[in-house]
C-alpha cells in the first residue's frame, strides 16, 4: 500500500483492490501508517482519501539506512 501510495493518493477502497487482505485489517494497517506519520488521510464525501507523507519516509530511510549494513552482517554471519 506504501508504494502504491508513492504513486499517488488513493482512496481506501482502491488500495484494498491490490491487497488480498478484508478491510477491517486494511484500515487498521492504514491507521498504524497513519499513527505513525508515514500516511496521511482525509475525508472527502463517503470516501478516505489517503497520501504518503515523503518527509516522513526521508526520516525513516535515514535511520534505515545505516542499520542496513549492520543487519546485514548479521545475516551473512547466519548462513
Amino acid at each position: 500500500m506504501v508504494e502504491q501510495l508513492c504513486d499517488g493518493q488513493a482512496s481506501t477502497s482502491r488500495l484494498a483492490e491490490h491487497v488480498p487482505l478484508g478491510l477491517p485489517v486494511i484500515l487498521q494497517h492504514l491507521q498504524v501508517l497513519e499513527q505513525n506519520g508515514l500516511i496521511h488521510t482525509e475525508r472527502i464525501g463517503r470516501e478516505r482519501i489517503c497520501r504518503i507523507e515523503p518527509q516522513a519516509l526521508r526520516l525513516l530511510d535515514q535511520w534505515v539506512t545505516p542499520r542496513r549494513r549492520v543487519w546485514d552482517r548479521r545475516l551473512a554471519g547466519l548462513r
